[in-house]
């Protein structure tokens, strides 16, 4: 499914984000990059020690990544010129919501730092964070939509999602928002 929001593109595929031909994609990340399972893992396994090494050094010149923001590696191996690491939240942890419009905006927010025109997104915190699928896509589908009204760089964002589920899930918050 695609949409257009001033004249930019926002689009649905199920897939492998590591298989994605964008410039940067989004890793669901932990707030200390270890990459240790699910998207996380699978990104810093096909992207190769470039991802591992460059995670390293961020976290010991920057300490941990905090909660609904972002840091960047290069891509290594993986098709994307960029990593971005964006932590959401862990379900039960307080004020979700906001943490993951967080997230996802300081993930916006470095894609257009770097001059970027493309980035795909996975359906942040909804694997062992725990986060409902439903509101995880009405909140990151909302937050892209209000980015892409401004002035900005970027011209395709795409939400690549592992499941038909989630899909699914992605593909009603989008039609809901596009009628209202």
């Amino acid at each position: 499914m695609k949409i257009m929001v001033n004249a930019r593109t926002i689009e649905l595929v199920q897939g492998d984000i590591t298989d994605m031909d964008t410039e940067a994609i989004v890793n669901a990340a932990n707030e200390h990059l270890a990459h240790g399972g699910g998207v996380a893992a699978a990104i810093a396994r096909r992207g190769g020690e470039a991802i591992w090494a460059e995670s390293r050094e961020w976290i010991q010149n920057h300490g941990r990544v905090t909660t609904g923001s972002a840091a960047i590696t290069s891509g290594g191996h993986l098709k994307a010129r960029f990593v971005i690491h964006a932590v959401g939240p862990v379900m039960g942890s307080g004020d979700e919501e906001a943490k993951l419009q967080s997230a996802t905006m300081s993930a916006l927010a470095l894609a257009e730092q770097h001059g970027l025109k493309s980035i795909a997104f996975p359906a942040i915190s909804t694997g062992i964070f725990g986060f409902p699928v439903e509101r995880c896509a009405r909140i990151m589908l909302d937050a892209v939509r209000r980015h892409l009204c401004n002035d900005v760089l970027l011209q395709r964002v795409v939400f690549c999602l592992f499941d038909r589920a989630t899909y699914t899930s992605f593909e009603r918050q989008l039609t809901v928002a596009q009628k209202g």
